[in-house]
């Protein structure tokens, strides 16, 4: 399903993160609807809670309506394995035949500024983030049925059918995972608002109950 890529070279410190600062990971199967939960927390409060939402990398194309350096940054091959490569990535991972990864910098510095970050990734992204950062808070949304979910897939019609057909096989894999998370999240179809809802309490709850702890990428 996934591949993960190695890097070369020393790696630059980071700035350690402000008192109480969340870093938390959003993941789930392709079509959970993971990029509409993240509009719907933007749309909620703009000013409050303070979060920043990391902008990933990746090599495949852009879908309908994205935009280059607020859905993803669009790189082609050399330039993101570049990336992985000076270690400015805080992972990299191959995903239905494209590479994703995340910008290390981003997080590191607005972790600094005492923000709460918001990283959109997949499982394998994930697990290695939790391995470099134990204190994450790993969020798994998962569909209300895997039918529900392949309707939605299948709906969207951004894919061939081999796509399709990958994506749909690793989601079912991908939904296997979700005891490896610190916290689920059921989104209901039609009710995203609420999911939204749920995830800001979680991220709250956890603040609380850390308020000085300080992370470091």
């Amino acid at each position: 399903m996934t591949e993960r890529a190695g890097s070369a070279g020393a790696v630059e410190p980071m700035p350690e993160g402000s008192p109480g600062s969340i870093l938390a990971i959003i993941s789930g199967p392709s079509g959970v609807g993971k990029d509409t939960i993240i509009a719907a927390l933007h749309a909620r409060d703009p000013e409050k809670p303070d979060y920043h939402y990391v902008v990933t990398c990746t090599t495949r194309s852009p879908r309908p309506g994205e935009v280059d350096g607020v859905s993803y940054m669009f790189l082609d091959d050399t330039e993101f394995l570049a990336l992985r490569d000076k270690g400015d990535l805080l992972e990299a991972n191959r995903v239905h035949d494209h590479w994703y990864g995340t910008p290390r910098r981003q997080v590191a510095e607005a972790l600094a500024k005492g923000r709460d970050v918001i990283l959109k990734i997949d499982v394998q992204g994930a697990k290695v983030v939790k391995e470099r950062v134990p204190e994450a808070l790993l969020i798994f949304v998962v569909p209300p049925s895997q039918e529900a979910l392949f309707q939605r897939l299948r709906s969207r019609a951004t894919e061939t059918a081999e796509e399709l057909e990958l994506r749909q096989r690793n989601a079912a894999i991908e939904l296997a995972r979700a005891g490896d998370y610190d916290q689920v999240v059921v989104n209901e179809t039609g009710m995203v608002d609420r999911t939204a809802a749920e995830i800001e309490a979680i991220i709250a709850q956890e603040k609380r109950r850390h308020p000085d702890r300080r992370l470091r990428v």
